[in-house]
């Protein structure tokens, strides 16, 4: 693929990030300020999430986003960090897989 070229739509599908062991599925709630979401997660825990810096103004990230979580080590059911989000059209394969349940 020529470097000026976009990928397709099946290239972006293909390497769809999954979560790994310790990571979780969640949606955003609400945006507290300061590079911090409150997010609902698969795990019926809701946490208070930071968005770190290689994804701070790089990756815009808003209420009703599907994420990753990654939980912290210490206060893992009340803290973690945003590690990736899906587009919308990345959403609509995860739910058309099964992976992801409203």
């Amino acid at each position: 693929m020529p470097k000026d070229e976009e990928p397709s739509l099946k290239e972006r599908i293909e390497s769809l990030r999954l979560p790994k062991d310790d990571e979780v599925f969640g949606v955003v709630e609400k945006s507290l300020g300061s590079g911090h979401m409150r997010v609902r997660c698969k795990d019926g825990n809701t946490r208070v999430c930071r968005i770190p810096g290689r994804m701070h103004k790089r990756v815009w990230i808003r209420e009703g986003d599907v994420v990753i979580v990654e939980p912290w080590q210490v206060e893992s059911d009340e803290k973690g960090d945003i590690v990736y989000r899906y587009t919308q059209t990345q959403v609509g394969w995860l739910k058309k897989e099964g992976i992801w349940e409203e």
